[in-house]
């Protein structure tokens, strides 16, 4: 499974950012996918998913400030952020399950909230 991770970089508190994640790697698609946030020293946490039927899961931190979509025509997953805030600093990894229950993660985009 090959993961093409884009979106992440610097925004202010308050601030919005969008990432996105284009995988390949298999003709049957993904049962699941969605996104894990990880800081240093920590292990990876959830932060929201999206089954093939367009059931989505968050993670309360969340608060209502996330939105996680995928196509799956392109085999892709989004997350749009709003109202950033200095805790959501993390790497954000792209999350996909198989049909087989097999789990995959990207290589992550780093995302800075800070003034």
């Amino acid at each position: 499974v090959h993961f093409v991770e884009s979106g992440g970089g610097l925004a202010q508190p308050g601030g919005s950012l969008t990432l996105s994640c284009a995988v390949s790697g298999t003709i049957s698609g993904f049962y699941l996918m969605g996104w894990y946030r990880q800081t240093p020293g920590n292990r990876p946490e959830l932060v929201a998913t999206i089954t093939k039927y367009g059931v989505t899961n968050y993670k309360e931190f969340t608060e209502g400030r996330f939105v996680v979509s995928r196509d799956d025509v392109a085999n892709t997953v989004t997350l749009q952020m709003t109202s950033l805030k200095p805790a959501d600093t993390a790497v954000y990894l792209c999350y996909v399950v198989d049909w087989a229950e097999d789990q995959y993660w990207g290589q992550g985009t780093q995302v800075t909230v800070s003034s």
